[in-house]
């Protein structure tokens, strides 16, 4: 007895094996995850370019520049449970690119958020204060914190000093540029186990100060 063709032969061909779909598959897929590293790395270009390229100085009302950063942190924190306390009595505007500062706080915050301990509710601190003729805007985390030899790297271009989390390894090196660029510092104290003081030094404006605002909040 002759044995029966497969229906398919008789009409259209057949569909190839999976041995020779996977193949296939993981050359699309190795394309497709090629493409997507092209863009973050021109992104993270174009974010270095505009670190380097600062807009001109406005004076900026750290109150509602940092309620503004809460929002869109707003999942992170609820998620976290972290608090934050703003204090900016002493120095509630500073005469800085507003978009520059704001990518200065996003990022101080995303970071203190992302290298919380993982044994205590974060706990955050942000405040203003004069120096001579400087303005620091300090935040303060009870995070992982860093060793000597770390804080000697954090400012490094594509440093990333925990691994265990998703990061670029800029966000800091763009933060110390925009705020060089500014006639500006930065600084950090880190303990492992306890935490992370940065402090940023700003140039004062001669304008004269507005109202103070002092922010307290639980939560953002």
């Amino acid at each position: 007895m002759r044995a029966c063709s497969p229906p398919c032969a008789k009409s259209w061909p057949c569909p190839p094996a999976q041995a020779e779909i996977d193949p296939l598959l993981d050359l699309m897929k190795g394309a497709v995850e090629r493409f997507q590293r092209t863009i973050a790395q021109l992104t993270d270009v174009a974010k270095l370019q505009a670190a380097h390229d600062a807009p001109p100085p406005t004076e900026v009302d750290l109150a509602a520049l940092v309620a503004d950063v809460c929002q869109d942190l707003h999942p992170e924190f609820q998620a976290s449970g972290a608090g934050l306390t703003v204090e900016v009595t002493e120095c509630p505007t500073l005469a800085f690119a507003e978009k520059n500062m704001r990518s200065v706080v996003y990022n101080l915050l995303s970071n203190a958020l992302k290298y919380r301990h993982p044994d205590r509710v974060p706990q955050f601190r942000l405040r203003c204060l004069p120096a001579g003729a400087f303005a620091v805007l300090e935040v303060q985390d009870n995070g992982l914190g860093l060793d000597p030899t770390q804080q000697k790297k954090l400012f490094g271009l594509f440093q990333r000093l925990h691994v265990h989390v998703e990061g670029s390894g800029i966000g800091l090196y763009m933060v110390k540029k925009m705020v060089e660029n500014a006639g500006g510092r930065i600084e950090v104290d880190s303990q492992p186990g306890v935490g992370s003081t940065f402090r940023l030094y700003f140039p004062r404006s001669r304008q004269a100060p507005q109202p103070a605002q002092v922010i307290e909040r639980t939560s953002c």
